[in-house]
């Protein structure tokens, strides 16, 4: 042996090597083997895994020479491997809560069983019909450890249990885990149909006053011996472990009381004996203590009960779950005494007791109320969600968007509720300083949040805010609010008026200054302004609030006005009306409007112009919020306004470039389809990009409703379009060595990309037929795209070229964030337009987002045929339609839809839906679909199905839906089809709520 090779062995044999895992047949040659093994402290196998191992192999079917498959036999190794899963168990000490978690319902039920088989239960023997009280004491154990395993499994098995994600599929696992749901399925159903009889067996055994005994390893080993030597010794009441009477009554109380629970959900009168049950565990625990138990007690879960039960039966008499909040607030629900439940959370606030979920799920109740037309709820649940969010506040959590939304217009109520229920909520002598600063900082939040100084004044000045709060950090905020609203003087300390400040001149200006800010008449702004001017001439009052704001464009030529007062005035004026202009108050806009024309009419033509170019912009905007919403076309001097607007040839003049938009998209909205093709001067169309956008769009408008479709001014606005859309990097160098475009028009259609891209220009479309156009042409640009999968449909996409000569110079990306910005602002003006609809819904189908795919073609079909009420038109549910809605039920795993759908086909896809059918692992309401199946083959083709799974409910469902008359092939054609469109109604309704 070489030295190297010496030395690796010696490393090997140094290692601590693991010791082997004990086999399930060594138990089998060594008698004595099990109970070493179940001595150890960690063993491995651990008992659960022993017991499933044993079983295993004594229920292993065997196969005789003819190569039949036979029972398991009934010969010493089985019933010796049945004994040492039993001699496991009784290790255990018979802990259903320990068996449950770790074995099957099947295995149990073949680990009980046996266990009624040693004990001398003859079987097939009711249990109902046994007297336990003359029963041996192990054998009236046996069948109590039987029924209440029954019961217990009964409610586990109503309680919602998360699917385990599944691995790489392997066939033998996968019959394996089929087999294995299968048999647990028959034997709940049996369960279920026995859940009567093993309540009275435990019944009957809560009158028993005597102490009962449970198999032990050594009363197991006497029973595997010769029945005449041991029957006395067994049978005796000192074999086995002794289980007093009060244990026993405490936990089949308690697992009675699950199962009555259970059944209230059916029968709420059942809660009362539930109630009974639970209080009764209660008593046995709190006189024999929780420790001395043989079998254990979830006492968290035990008191959850008894408060559920407390609540549900709601009994006056009992003083003591009265007093607990939880009934309480129930009892106030119930009664509509909605204050108390107010003065209940306001008390809670310093105890804590009630947990987050109860309380949100309370303002849920109370919202929903409220949404069903209760007008009187809505302060309701404004002082319930205060209570909640003190509460996280103090606690640590953040604060609810529900909070944020209720408090979007404070008032002075309001804020005194608030105060209130956070004085109430802290006790400052015993609140710690990490409680202190977290009230203080919401206080402080909330001041900077708030925009009216009077409700910031209420909070600053209240007693909880100027003891939480230090003065630096009084200080800290005011500062913090005077940057935020400059030239606003805030106190640091609550004086008893605000008004008790002495005036001094930098008071008056601060208070003019606050006036010229809130003011919106044009006489009173002149006059502060002549006031402030007379107090000092240094300083420039256009800059006393950051929301004025000019265009600059504009205040270049404003600030460009030689006198202060005059130079203030036409800015403030401006910027007052542009902002009263943004926020639709047209009114006061009009009039600051006519006061800033008014006053440069005198000294600036150029500013004159300006003016009259924004009354036209607030006479266009005033119109479409008005008389334009009815339907009323724009008077002839708004529309020759607009016209002469775009006409216009004056030079020098600043102009915004949304007022040609908005009188583009105004000639386009009102149909002037005649001007913009025939009318429109030739040099207009050359220098604004616009008018000549307009032009191309009224033309193909115009066009469209004809018998045949014109594509000569489709194409033109086509390539338009597609040269906006594309990125061109030609340049050439001129003379002068300086880089330029190569053609003018290049540079006209970049201006025209930075402000179509923006999107502003689509905003202000309104009329459908232009919206529908310029979608269709979106949408047949996204689909060239050579890497698409999946089209998206709109009308009259057939006028458009069907390629591009350079796809790689246009940018596809913001095509596809034009079609998708451009179909949602459509809807916001037309949501029951069915084709932008259906193109909402490819949006989301070509990005994978199936369920708002579904809800978008559902809606399309609902707004067409009133809810379903009608046939959808065979153009909006076309066949492509159907199979996108059947690949998004198929990939959001709702199979039994993907059947039905099938159905809707011009030629039924069976294919697809026997497919579909045979996943077992479907996500939708699976045989409560099957009513709405109209098919006879595929209604066949379940009644099969289901026969071959053994699932016989499912099977009886499918021959119940195929057995109507209506359905019957001999039938007129009319008849089937009126059987067919009432389930296609029937089912899309159900669809449309599932999915809406």
């Amino acid at each position: 042996m070489s030295a190297e090779a010496a030395d690796r062995e010696a490393a090997t044999s140094s290692r601590p090597c693991t010791p082997p895992q004990t086999s399930w047949f060594e138990f089998l040659l060594e008698e004595a083997l099990l109970e070493q093994h179940l001595q150890k402290p960690s063993p491995d196998p651990p008992p659960v895994q022993l017991i499933v191992q044993f079983l295993e192999q004594a229920s292993k079917p065997s196969v005789n020479e003819q190569n039949q498959v036979q029972p398991p036999p009934d010969n010493k190794r089985n019933r010796i491997l049945k004994l040492l899963a039993l001699k496991v168990a009784a290790h255990l000490k018979w802990d259903l809560d320990v068996l449950e978690k770790s074995l099957s319902v099947p295995v149990l039920n073949m680990l009980l069983n046996e266990l009624l088989c040693i004990s001398k239960v003859p079987p097939g023997t009711k249990h109902v019909d046994v007297d336990l009280s003359s029963l041996p004491p192990t054998t009236a154990m046996a069948i109590l450890l039987y029924n209440r395993w029954a019961i217990r499994t009964i409610v586990q098995s109503s309680f919602p249990v998360k699917q385990v994600k599944p691995g790489p599929p392997q066939l033998n696992v996968v019959n394996q885990m089929q087999q294995e749901k299968e048999l647990t399925e028959n034997i709940l159903k049996v369960l279920k149909e026995q859940a009567a009889d093993s309540i009275l067996v435990l019944e009957g055994a809560l009158k028993l006053n005597k102490d009962l005994y449970v198999h032990t390893i050594r009363t197991l080993d006497l029973l595997a011996m010769e029945p005449g030597m041991v029957n006395g010794e067994t049978e005796s009441s000192t074999a086995g472990l002794k289980i007093s009477a009060e244990e026993i009554q405490c936990q089949v109380c308690y697992d009675l009381g699950a199962i009555y629970f259970q059944q209230g959900s059916t029968n709420a009168a059942v809660h009362e004996n539930a109630k009974e049950k639970f209080f009764k565990t209660k008593e046995l625990i709190a006189k024999n203590g929780s420790s001395s138990l043989h079998f254990t007690i979830d006492e968290e879960r035990l008191a959850g009960y008894c408060q559920a039960c407390g609540v549900l039966t709601s009994s006056s008499d009992d003083a003591s779950q009265q007093a607990t909040p939880y009934s309480q607030i129930h009892s106030c629900m119930k009664s509509g005494n909605y204050q108390d439940v107010v003065k209940i959370f306001l008390e809670d606030n310093l105890t804590l007791s009630l947990p987050v979920q109860f309380r949100q799920s309370v303002l849920r109740e109370l919202f929903q109320k409220a949404q069903q037309g209760n007008d009187a709820l809505d302060e309701v649940c404004f002082k319930v969600c205060v209570c909640n969010t003190v509460c996280d506040v103090l606690q640590g959590r953040t604060i609810d968007i529900q909070f944020c939304q209720l408090f979007l217009k404070p008032s002075k109520e309001k804020i005194d509720f608030l105060l209130e229920v956070c004085s109430r909520s802290i006790n400052l002598e015993n609140a710690s300083e990490a409680l202190k600063r977290k009230m203080a900082a919401f206080l402080k939040n909330l001041c900077l949040g708030l925009e009216d100084l009077q409700l910031v004044f209420m909070i600053s000045s209240h007693e909880l805010f100027i003891k939480l709060l230090k003065d630096d950090e009084r200080k800290l905020l005011i500062d913090q609010m005077r940057k935020r609203s400059p030239r606003i003087n805030l106190c640091t300390k609550p004086v008893t008026s605000f008004y008790d400040i002495p005036a001094s001149a930098s008071v008056n200006i601060g208070q003019l200054e606050h006036q010229l800010i809130l003011s919106v008449d044009p006489w009173r702004i002149r006059q502060i302004l002549i006031e402030l001017h007379g107090m000092t001439s240094e300083r420039q009052f256009w800059t006393i609030s950051n929301k004025w704001e000019v265009p600059n464009v504009y205040g270049n030529v404003i600030l460009g006005i030689k006198d202060n007062l005059t130079r203030d005035l036409v800015y403030i004026l401006m910027a007052k009306g542009l902002h009263c202009c943004a926020i639709k108050d047209f009114v006061h806009a009009k009039q600051l409007f006519a006061a800033c024309l008014e006053l440069v009419t005198e000294f600036s033509p150029k500013l004159r112009q300006v003016m009259l170019n924004e009354m036209l912009l607030l006479d266009i905007y005033t119109h479409e919020a008005g008389a334009g919403v009815s339907g009323e076309r724009p008077p002839s001097d708004l529309i020759s306004r607009v016209r002469g607007y775009l006409e216009m040839r004056v030079p020098d003049i600043p102009l915004r470039q949304v007022i040609a938009e908005e009188c583009v998209a105004f000639l386009l909205n009102w149909r002037e389809n005649e001007y913009l093709t025939m009318q429109v001067p030739l040099p207009l169309v050359q220098t604004n990009p616009y008018v000549k956008l307009g032009q191309l769009l009224a033309a193909t408008c115009k066009e469209l409703p004809g018998p045949k479709e014109s594509r000569r001014t489709a194409k033109d606005l086509w390539e338009v379009v597609v040269q906006i859309c594309s990125v061109s990097n030609q340049h050439k160098r001129g003379n002068d060595g300086r880089v330029s475009l190569i053609k003018h028009r290049e540079s006209t259609l970049g201006i025209m990309y930075r402000c179509f891209m923006g999107t502003l220009f689509f905003f202000s479309l309104q009329e459908p037929l232009v919206l529908t156009t310029i979608l269709s042409l979106f949408v047949k640009l996204h689909n060239v795209r050579e890497d698409i999968v999946n089209d998206i449909a709109a009308e009259h996409i057939s006028i458009w070229p069907s390629s591009i000569p350079n796809l790689q110079s246009v940018d596809f990306e913001a095509v596809a964030v034009t079609v998708k910005e451009l179909v949602s602002y459509a809807l916001t003006i037309n949501a029951n337009n069915h084709f932008w609809l259906i193109i909402q819904a490819d949006i989301y189908f070509a990005t994978n987002q199936y369920s708002a795919a579904l809800h978008y073609y559902l809606q399309a079909g609902a707004v067409c045929s009133d809810f379903f009420n009608k046939m959808v038109p065979p153009d909006v549910y076309t066949d492509q339609v159907i199979k996108r809605m059947i690949k998004c039920c198929s990939l959001l795993n709702c199979h039994t839809q993907v059947a039905i759908l099938c159905q809707f086909l011009r030629e039924v896809d069976y294919k697809t839906a026997f497919k579909a059918l045979q996943e077992q692992n479907s996500h939708d309401a699976m045989d409560s679909y099957y009513e709405y199946i109209w098919d006879v083959t595929i209604l066949e083709y379940l009644t099969y199905l289901h026969h071959k799974r053994g699932e016989t409910d499912k099977r009886q469902i499918a021959i119940k839906a195929i057995g109507q008359t209506e359905l019957n092939a001999s039938n007129p054609e009319e008849v089937l089809q009126l059987a067919a469109q009432r389930r296609k109604k029937k089912f899309l309704q159900a669809m449309a709520k599932l999915y809406f």
